[in-house]
Order: structure tokens, then sequence, then C-alpha cells
């Protein structure tokens, strides 16, 4: 009986993931979390066999959770859900220790097949963004933002997406100060003057929807 626990903020969501995964043969879901901190203490102490975790978290970064149950348990596959495209968060949570990465739009099809293949060792990610990978691969150099932080590249795609650095740093929790530092690296790091250019960059590097 493979063991899941599953880690979303929103409870129908979380509803629906449990539903899926308790009618498919041979798996039950053994935990769930609704926020970044209790993810890592329920996954520290409940016995499973894979992590299906919501990149999304209202009091700690998705990546740092993905991270520290990462180092917590290296051989233990997280499948990390988003609402995000796959070109913008898969390749950071692959790199960040991730298993796999599936959209909260192709979740409903594909879950219990990406749980089945990263319990068995595998990885898993769309047909379509394996081969965009390869081609990737085939290229030459590395794109400019690949140079950011997680945190600078995420205060990016906000950018990207229109919002200000108040309207970031209230969703983040963070101050505006803070904010506006992250925002000076990266127009630092992408030799860039202003949020109009760095939304361009975005827009024309795939990076918001």
């Amino acid at each position: 009986m493979l063991r899941v626990v599953v880690v979303d903020d929103h409870a129908v969501v979380r509803e629906g993931l449990k539903r899926i995964i308790s009618e498919a043969p041979n798996m039950m879901v053994s935990g769930e979390a609704s926020s970044g901190n209790e993810a890592i203490d329920v996954v520290r102490k409940t016995p499973c066999d894979a992590v299906l975790l919501d990149i999304t978290m209202p009091d700690r970064n998705g990546m740092d959770v993905l991270k520290q149950i990462h180092t917590d348990n290296p051989r233990l596959p997280v499948l990390v859900l988003s609402i995000h495209s796959e070109d913008q968060y898969a390749i950071r949570s692959l790199r960040a220790g991730a298993a796999g990465y599936l959209t909260k739009e192709t979740a409903p099809a594909k879950l219990i097949e990406a749980i089945r293949k990263v319990v068995r060792g595998g990885k898993y990610v769309s047909p379509s963004f394996a081969e965009k990978l390869v081609l990737d691969l085939e290229r030459e150099g590395r794109q400019p933002h690949e140079s950011l932080s997680d945190r600078e590249y995420q205060v990016l795609c906000m950018i990207g997406s229109g919002k200000t650095v108040s309207l970031i740093a209230t969703e983040l929790k963070l101050s505006v100060k803070t904010v506006s530092t992250y925002r000076a690296r990266i127009l630092e790091k992408l030799d860039m003057a202003n949020n109009a250019e760095l939304t361009r960059y975005a827009i024309k590097s795939g990076l918001v929807d």
C-alpha cells in the first residue's frame, strides 16, 4: 500500500486530491498539511512513500519547504503540484530535490500515474515539457534569469505579471524594503534599468502566463 502525504493550503483542493488517491488501487493518504511549516512537521512524523506538495504556501516559500523535506529525507520522493506552468517552476523544483512536477490543471488525469512513477524512482514531467528540456540542453549557454536565487526569481515572475513592490511584499509576507532589495539585485544581475524592462524580459522568456 503506497502512503501519500498531501500538502495544500486550500481545503477543497486537498479533499479532491485525497479522493483521487483513496480511489486508486493500493494507495492511501497517510497524512495532510495546510501550510509549509505543518508540512515539514507532518512529513517528519508520518510514515509515507511520497509527498504531494503545493509549491505555493501561505506561511513559507514552497521551494524552502521542498528543500527542507529533501534535506530531512533525500530518498523520499516529493511530487510538486502547482498552479504555475512547467516553464516557470519545474526546473527549479527538480534542482531543489523534487522527483516530479505536476500542474493543477493536469493533476486529475495524471496524478496517480505521476505518484507511481516517482515512488518507483523515476522523474515525472509532462511529455511536452520533457521534449522542451531536451531541446534546451541542445542550446548553448544559460538564460540570464538562471543566475537568480529562488526568491529573486519569484519576485521577477511577480513583477513580470504586473504586481507592484508593495503588493509583492504583502503576498510574500516580506517588508517593502526587502522586496525592493530583491528587485535591485534582479536589475543588477539582468543588467536592466526598470520594471518595464523586467516585464518585457519575463514575457519574452515565457516566465509569466
